[in-house]
């Protein structure tokens, strides 16, 4: 078993609870308590992350899964995630880990150092922080991400980007991609069916584009009759033309009924196909169907409309991607797909995060 790890992010408050600000629900924690995530605990004054070295779930997956395809397309990457979560979705798929306390899970006992000879060992090249929400774990994903960088390897964050601005930067200054999921655009949505708000994911997508060199991609989860409507669509893609511009893949994903959500319908490929149609017509380059069988999983080139890349599902079936570049008009695409590409990001990122970094 692993010993208590110490929490960082927090602070004692005048009445002697404990004030987490490591994400925007600035928990505050009484003693013997945690926090909405279930694995931040106020032990005699002190705050522990109890998910530190204790993974419910590592898995070997393809980098499309995350999703991320423009990522070191048709790579595997070691996955892995712990218990707890920092939203309350009623759709959540991962429910069995994201919704129990670290006590109600059965976990390994893997130190980031053994979390990167476990890739090394199975000769693969990225790690991935997922299956419910890294962000709450950051003191052991900041361990694991630096042991990482240090043997060559790359990480990966998938994220509901539920971070507040002190601890964003600590957490990904060794991120190299991430996915965030945007789960709707509508207050209304994150109010009501995750318990959160939309505000502060937004800031997170604003901040990775502007103020580090993480390269992301977005996820939005189409669940009908809650944020399946054309406008809201509209108003997405329009937000993120704004404020981050036109090269960000959007993938659009199909729901499938679970946990809470039981009694509405799976998502049907027409939405998907509607969703996609319009962000392309609206300018977005890159925009992907998940969790269904068609050709909205390709990536197709901006510049002459053809196929690069045709996927099945997770697979890829033929690639004419040469560095970076089209094969058929030499169009560039965005992304990462070499490791110059990467060593350019962490730069980028390291430079942004420490201001006075002397290189």
């Amino acid at each position: 078993m692993s010993k208590l790890h110490e929490a960082r992010w927090w602070e004692t408050m005048a009445d002697g609870r404990l004030h987490c600000y490591l994400c925007p629900r600035h928990c505050h924690v009484g003693e013997g308590q945690t926090g909405f995530c279930f694995i931040r605990k106020n032990i005699d004054g002190h705050l522990y992350q109890l998910g530190y070295g204790r993974p419910a779930a590592v898995n070997i997956d393809p980098v499309e899964k995350k999703p991320l395809n423009h990522f070191f397309p048709g790579t595997r990457i070691l996955s892995m995630g712990t218990a707890g979560c920092n939203m309350g979705c009623f759709f959540c798929q991962n429910w069995d880990i994201s919704k129990a306390k670290s006590d109600q899970v059965h976990a390994a006992d893997l130190s980031p150092e053994d979390v990167v000879e476990l890739a090394i060992e199975r000769r693969v090249p990225h790690l991935a922080f997922t299956y419910n929400e890294p962000t709450i774990w950051g003191e052991y994903v900041i361990d694991i991400a630096r042991a990482a960088h240090a043997a060559g390897l790359n990480n990966v964050m998938v994220s509901n980007g539920y971070i507040t601005r002190e601890a964003f930067f600590d957490v990904y200054r060794h991120i190299d991609a991430a996915n965030i999921d945007l789960k709707a655009f509508t207050e209304k949505f994150y109010s009501k069916v995750t318990l959160t708000h939309l505000q502060p994911v937004l800031e997170t997508l604003k901040w990775l584009r502007h103020e580090t060199g993480v390269w992301f991609e977005i996820t939005n989860l189409i669940i009908p009759t809650l944020n399946d409507e054309q406008e809201e669509f509209r108003q997405l893609v329009d937000w993120i033309l704004e404020n981050l511009g036109d090269d960000v893949p959007l993938h659009f994903t199909a729901f499938h009924p679970d946990f809470k959500l039981m009694d509405k319908p799976a998502t049907p490929p027409e939405t998907l196909h509607r969703a996609r149609k319009l962000a392309m017509e609206m300018g977005l380059k890159f925009v992907y169907e998940g969790n269904i069988f068609s050709d909205g999983g390709d990536t197709i080139c901006p510049g002459c409309r053809k196929r690069i890349i045709k996927r099945s599902w997770h697979s890829i079936i033929a690639n004419d991607l040469v560095e970076g570049k089209c094969r058929h008009c030499g169009t560039s695409i965005t992304g990462v797909f070499a490791v110059k590409h990467i060593n350019e990001r962490r730069l980028r990122t390291e430079e942004l995060a420490n201001p006075h970094l002397t290189l």
